[in-house]
């Protein structure tokens, strides 16, 4: 992840002033999907257009009262998340790892905007299973998951109970300028833009638990992000802050981490879905 995203801001310092956006330029997709480690699973396809958009479902033997959906980083597909949704399941929820255009199973290309309307379709379809509709929907966003995650859950406030932000960044426009040299800092705000991004998100949201984790040493989305989007968010929120680096709350304290996201789970109240 992060020689991803030094790859991306080292892209955007040196590209050429043409009339373009550069949201692709964010998204490094893998197809090496496996998850044949995890039994208990079920590949989702939805059509959309002219694309397949695939979600995969991690499921409990047991019936759940929690569901998380999670949006992924800038780089693999959901089979490289799945340590830490084995952790999250682990929690007794069942977790639903959306894939963007491009990523592992889904086709297409993706862009900041295809994945704002195909998160929204498939938030849509998913309330509709009977294994999710009597359950408090948790929206988790990990790393560059950080922005669809505020977005969707903004649209959506009466149907989701709690967010979480993990190693998330506070625009796609402020992680190009972190390392953009002062002179050039002009063309980036001009082309790469943030159609949505959680700090201005945050701001729009009531009422909802939101936590904020960050590795107070992470060197690929810089702390002072999670304290933009914390300063930004509304009441109730946490801060949960860490000595480590980027994503790695689940492994340098396995424990500290379940007991935090179980606390989230059972902090919130039901939300009645019609």
């Amino acid at each position: 992840m992060k020689k991803t995203l030094t790859f991306i801001l080292s892209f955007i310092v040196f590209i050429q002033l043409v009339n373009a956006q550069f949201d692709d330029r964010f998204y490094f997709p893998s197809k090496e999907y496996s998850v044949d480690q995890n039994p208990m699973h079920e590949d989702i396809l939805y059509e959309i257009d002219t694309v397949k958009i695939h979600s995969l479902w991690l499921k409990q033997k047991n019936e759940t009262k929690f569901t998380v959906l999670f949006f992924m980083g800038a780089s693999g597909n959901a089979s490289n998340y799945l340590p830490l949704a084995n952790l999250l399941l682990s929690t007794g929820a069942q977790i639903f790892i959306f894939e963007p255009r491009g990523y592992g199973l889904s086709t297409g290309t993706p862009s900041h905007l295809n994945i704002a309307s195909d998160a929204q379709f498939v938030l849509d379809n998913l309330i509709k299973l009977k294994e999710v509709q009597n359950t408090k929907i948790i929206v988790y966003g990990a790393s560059l998951g950080s922005q669809i995650a505020s977005h969707i859950i903004k649209n959506n406030q009466d149907i989701i109970s709690a967010l979480i932000i993990d190693g998330g960044m506070s625009s796609f426009t402020d992680i190009a300028l972190e390392k953009t040299p002062e002179e050039r800092k002009s063309i980036v705000k001009k082309f790469v833009t943030s159609p949505y991004s959680s700090k201005e998100d945050l701001e729009k949201i009531k009422d909802i638990p939101k936590l904020i984790i960050h590795g107070t040493e992470d060197e690929t989305i810089p702390f002072s992000h999670a304290e933009i989007n914390y300063n930004n968010a509304k009441e109730p929120k946490e801060l949960w802050s860490y000595q480590g680096g980027h994503l790695q709350v689940a492994r340098i304290d396995r424990e500290a981490y379940i007991q935090k996201i179980v606390g989230v789970f059972y902090s919130i109240k039901k939300i009645q879905r019609s």
